[in-house]
């Protein structure tokens, strides 16, 4: 449906509007700045004071729940119209495409954002089309674990079919790994409130191991063209998958490295992905690069901070603006300028007796961002996904080298001291 069919009052002041869906503050704070007009869709909890000088609409509703935001949207729009939608957060993405769609705005497919957000069904489309081919299959008991263990052998990973923050990411290693998966998803599925799932956790992906490092590559397209923007390498931790740093720009070989771009180019033309952001994740195995997910958005863990000092590139800003013609497109990727890194700050589980060495970290010269989330009395939870890490350390440097040294010597100082349960 186009725009004009909605019969949309004509706009009062020239200049265009966007609909935020989701995220932080600092979303309609950069759409202000850029010259929009901002109407955010967020939460009722999720919304105060911080974001009041940037908005002049907002629409306070769960967005998950589309049946009642479509037509909520729809009569917003006769008063208040709408030149686009954009959300750079996985929960906001389907929704933003729902309304992109009704309302006839052009940015989302949503063909394309439901292919990503289903880890199966982009699989089954790479291995159809020969791109970057893993053997995968969809299971939902025991026995569906021990016949693809049989059929492709040990280790190989289980995820969640619909998910994001390393939320259940799983090596099978052994026969012992294999009857205990099904009780680890339904463990998942028990902890998690339903809003903060992007799906049920009642059946899981299983795929081929891929051996190697990780690395994400971030692009921004503009109307199907695709620029590089960086490359990101990932530092994997925990009891599982989860990530626990980043640093940009990746330090791999520059050959491997045109590899997986020439690799991600050609899976963003067959995913159908023609406007703003994408971040998508890559093993570089020994058998070449391997994609492994991929995200209409710009990926989490501060990596568009991260690329905004090694790039000199605002993705967020390209995001919001580029296709409404507030910001002018990337005409060719950019070079490098120096180097960023963030490390993830996570303790031991049990009880927070102490936090020490803040200060000194906050008047290092290399620091670019400090937070902790806990203090003395809080309980750290066992590491299972990103929400449980206690916070992060940020640092530039001349090189990713020297901004990696920085960041871990400044995470290294922040101490907190946990008891265990006794």
């Amino acid at each position: 449906m186009s725009r004009e069919s909605t019969h949309a009052a004509p706009r009062p002041t020239g200049r265009p509007t966007i609909a935020v869906v989701g995220g932080k503050p600092k979303l309609v704070r950069k759409a202000h700045e850029l010259g929009m007009g901002v109407v955010y869709i967020q939460h009722p909890d999720q919304y105060d004071r911080a974001h009041w000088p940037y908005v002049d609409q907002a629409l306070l509703i769960d967005y998950t729940d589309t049946e009642r935001l479509l037509p909520l949207v729809r009569a917003l729009h006769q008063v208040h119209p709408l030149d686009g939608v954009v959300s750079l957060y996985e929960l906001g993405v389907q929704p933003a495409a729902l309304i992109d769609r009704m309302l006839g705005l052009g940015g989302y497919s949503v063909e394309t954002v439901d292919l990503l957000l289903d880890k199966w069904r982009m699989r089954q489309r790479l291995n159809a089309l020969g791109i970057s081919p893993v053997a995968a299959a969809v299971g939902e008991t025991e026995r569906d674990l021990w016949n693809f263990a049989a059929d492709h052998g040990l280790p190989f990973f289980v995820k969640p079919i619909c998910e994001a923050g390393s939320i259940g990411v799983f090596a099978v290693r052994d026969e012992a790994d294999l009857v205990a998966i099904p009780a680890r998803f339904r463990e998942l599925e028990a902890r998690f409130d339903r809003a903060d799932l992007a799906g049920p956790l009642d059946r899981f992906l299983m795929e081929e191991f891929l051996d190697g490092p990780e690395i994400s590559v971030e692009t921004l397209s503009f109307d199907g063209r695709h620029v590089l923007v960086g490359v990101t390498d990932k530092v994997l931790g925990g009891p599982g998958f989860v990530e626990v740093g980043h640093s940009s720009p990746s330090r791999h070989p520059a050959a491997l490295l045109r590899e997986a771009e020439r690799l991600v180019m050609t899976f963003l033309d067959a995913v159908g992905l023609r406007h703003g952001p994408g971040h998508t994740e890559i093993k570089l195995t020994g058998r070449g690069p391997r994609i492994v997910e991929s995200h209409t958005r710009i990926g989490g863990d501060r990596i568009n901070e991260l690329t905004e000092i090694a790039y000199g590139v605002d993705m967020d800003r390209y995001a919001l603006g580029a296709r409404l013609g507030m910001v002018e497109p990337l005409a060719r990727s950019p070079l490098p300028r120096a180097g960023a890194a963030i490390r993830f700050l996570t303790p031991p589980p049990g009880k927070v007796v102490e936090v020490t060495g803040a200060d000194a970290v906050r008047a290092d010269p290399a620091l670019v961002e400090l937070e902790i989330s806990v203090g003395p009395g809080d309980e750290v939870p066992r590491l299972t996904w990103s929400e449980e890490r206690v916070g992060h350390v940020i640092a530039r440097g001349e090189t990713a080298e020297e901004a990696v040294a920085n960041c871990e010597r400044l995470a290294a100082a922040v101490r907190i001291r946990t008891e265990a349960a006794s």
